[in-house]
């Protein structure tokens, strides 16, 4: 077994154990189809009918894990014209997104895209009720339907700051048919983000999985090239985690 298939399988049954965890009936489906929106459509379905009142269901782990990797980068990132765009791609009912909004000292405009409109739904409710208020007066709050095969049909070529991926790649990894669409959202995310923005995407998968794949698909001659880093963002659950950044740099024309 190769260590990409390692490292597949490893992620595949630990995102199976967390579903047998809290009860889901789409195991199988779940592993095998995440890259349908119906799948996900019927998965927050489920998960909020199971609790009388909304629950922000998490990936791997929530934004206090992360949140010393992100809010630095906005600092750094940020600029005095603008506000900061700031995407979190596959956001599913994660509270990633709205905790970028409220604790950013700084002016961004976070924008939460899932394929499925059952999670933005229940998002948009939630936030609605909930009134979540921002750090700085200034920073927007959205929830989007969108394809992340298809991030430039909404956002500009070059417009958006920083791409949070917590476990939507892995996801489109582990299906059966997924693999090809990773390497699509992928290359759709060099397209928007700036010359000085990041993609950042938290996973479990082992670093000589990932980092081959990611420096692979993130080279194209003469249309786009990116550095591609990465640094552990420590254990949980006796998991360890990473995060893998990558930086579109500007192709140079012979």
């Amino acid at each position: 077994m190769s260590p990409w298939s390692k490292s597949l399988s490893l992620s595949g049954r630990r995102i199976l154990a967390a579903c047998v965890r809290q009860h889901y009936s789409l195991t199988t489906e779940l592993i095998q189809n995440m890259d349908k929106k119906a799948t996900w459509d019927r998965f927050y379905t489920e998960n909020s009918s199971r609790t009388p009142t909304f629950k922000n269901f998490e990936w791997f782990f929530g934004f206090s894990s992360v949140q010393d990797m992100i809010m630095p980068l906005i600092q750094t990132l940020s600029r005095p014209d603008a506000l900061l765009r700031v995407l979190d791609m596959g956001c599913g009912t994660s509270a990633l997104g709205p905790s970028i909004y409220r604790h950013s000292p700084l002016p961004v405009c976070v924008t939460c895209a899932d394929i499925s409109p059952v999670a933005v739904r229940l998002m948009q409710e939630h936030i609605r009720a909930k009134a979540i208020q921002p750090h700085n007066p200034s920073s927007q709050l959205e929830f989007l339907e969108l394809d992340c095969m298809h991030l430039d049909k909404h956002f500009g070529l070059s417009s958006v700051d920083i791409i949070v991926d917590k476990g939507t790649t892995d996801a489109l990894l582990r299906s059966r048919e997924g693999k090809g669409k990773a390497g699509l959202v992928l290359k759709q995310c060099l397209k928007v983000l700036r010359d000085s923005g990041s993609l950042l995407q938290f996973s479990d998968e082992d670093p000589d999985a990932r980092l081959l794949w990611l420096e692979t698909e993130a080279q194209d001659p003469g249309v786009m090239r990116a550095d591609v880093g990465v640094q552990e963002v420590g254990e949980l659950r006796g998991v360890c985690y990473y995060c893998y950044q990558v930086t579109p740099q500007p192709v140079v024309s012979k």
